[in-house]
């Protein structure tokens, strides 16, 4: 994803509510992301492992990213992309502070829209039990299945 503008009144996801739309751009976040997709994102929501993140990057601020999270590692979040090839991540710059992760990505709205922030119990309820032998249904329903490296 590629450099943004600030929003509108200095305050991530501009003005009194806490969401912004952001362009993605590059091949990163490829297969959940593509090139010219808009999503929303919810600045200062909570953060887990498996969550689409936005923040800015650790060696050049101005730049704002979309990666993975992967999970809490040396005093920040180890941010990957779903892209596994494209290595402009965390193996590339190292744990990214809590403070340069700005939110969490919601939904894709553009091409169509997709669900990319499920609740817990819909992770739980998808990966464990009956659910869990539905072909597709996780990715439908934007639960993360971490892919084999």
């Amino acid at each position: 994803m590629g450099p943004m503008e600030e929003p509108a009144g200095g305050v991530p996801g501009g003005g009194l509510l806490p969401f912004g739309v952001v362009d993605v751009a590059g091949p990163s976040m490829v297969p959940t992301l593509h090139d010219g997709d808009l999503v929303v994102v919810r600045y200062g929501a909570r953060i887990r492992p498996g969550a689409v993140v936005l923040f800015r990057h650790p060696l050049q601020q101005d730049l704002r990213l979309v990666k993975r999270a992967d999970g809490r590692r040396g005093g920040g979040w180890w941010l990957l992309s779903d892209n596994r090839p494209v290595d402009s991540d965390s193996r590339q710059f190292g744990a990214v502070p809590d403070e340069l992760v700005l939110g969490r990505v919601l939904l894709r709205v553009r091409p169509g829209p997709a669900w990319l922030a499920p609740s817990r119990w819909l992770e739980r309820a998808v990966l464990a039990g009956p659910l869990a032998r539905v072909p597709g249904l996780a990715r439908r329903l934007g639960v993360w299945l971490s892919p084999e490296l």
